[in-house]
């Protein structure tokens, strides 16, 4: 093997493994957990703003994975943030009746594809 693929198959091989960070934000009678599962995004721009909300009055929890957990009720696969080229798998856990509203929401404003789990 030329020594120069090394660096190429190497560079692939870290790109297969899987980033997510799983967010759980509790407040006033608010108790949410997701998990944002890495599509396209820069690596360091997906630790340091993707996974870090500022929520107020709200205690928030990020931890990490190299993929979202099982037992989500709902994904959003695809979701865009804004108008940025960047997607994220969005899984949700909880309350599996709010699919109601994040079904819409993945669809119309983050251009994603739900799918029920």
């Amino acid at each position: 093997m030329r020594v120069w693929l090394l660096p190429v198959l190497f560079g692939l091989s870290s790109q297969a493994f899987a980033e997510a960070c799983v967010v759980h934000s509790q407040g006033d009678q608010v108790d949410v957990k997701i998990c944002q599962q890495n599509v396209n995004i820069p690596k360091q721009m997906f630790h340091d703003g993707f996974c870090q909300p500022q929520l107020k009055g709200q205690k928030v929890d990020v931890s990490y994975a190299e993929q979202c957990p099982a037992g989500s009720f709902g994904v959003c696969r695809n979701a865009r943030v804004g108008s940025t080229p960047y997607q994220q798998d969005i899984h949700y856990y909880g309350v599996a009746s709010d699919a109601h509203y994040l079904k819409p929401f993945c669809e119309k404003q983050s251009k994603g594809k739900w799918m029920d789990r």
